[in-house]
């Protein structure tokens, strides 16, 4: 295992964090942990909100600012303390798009490990003006049978509601490095 490099001393004594064995149901597991008092990291996945933004017969995808490449996806945020989640999808599409969601739609949870995230993806019909975040650099809306799936993640979330729609999904080849 190798050791998490956010994560290299105690947030509770200051203390070098090592890997070490503790009892679980089911046996033994490897946690960061700190030997000086006890701490443990559990580096449990965070859930993550996830949109499809059906926006006047369309679905609107968008470009986060730091991304480098042309790739467009779904509205996504962190809930905050204190809310739902159909709150929070709300929420992170009104402050990314500045749209008003008027109906929220779960679509299903979806594992993505590279990141240590548990998506949870919503089909949201909203309306008004567009006014981007400074977080989003451009959206695009698509007609529901041009839209590509991306293999992993939201795409997934995405492919999943298209059925639902009837469509049959079609996705976009990634190139392996």
């Amino acid at each position: 295992m190798s050791m998490t490099p956010e994560l290299r001393f105690c947030p509770q004594c200051a203390a070098s964090l090592e890997w070490l064995p503790h009892q679980e149901d089911g046996g033994y597991k490897e946690r960061l942990s700190c030997a000086s008092c006890g701490f443990i990291h559990w580096n449990n996945p965070t859930p993550v909100l996830a949109a499809i933004v059906e926006y006047r017969g369309q679905v609107l995808l968008a470009r986060n600012a730091a991304w480098q490449n042309r790739m467009f996806a779904l509205i996504t945020g962190f809930m905050e303390a204190g809310e739902t989640a159909e709150g929070g999808i709300a929420r992170e599409v009104k402050e990314e798009t500045n749209l008003e969601v008027s109906e929220v739609n779960l679509v299903g949870v979806y594992d993505f490990q590279r990141m240590n995230q548990v998506i949870v993806v919503y089909h949201v019909v909203a309306d008004g003006e567009v006014a981007l975040s400074p977080e989003l650099a451009e959206y695009k809306l698509f007609d529901l049978d041009k839209l590509r799936c991306w293999p992993q993640g939201t795409g997934k979330g995405l492919a999943d509601w298209l059925k639902t729609r009837g469509i049959e999904p079609q996705f976009m080849e990634f190139a392996r490095a």
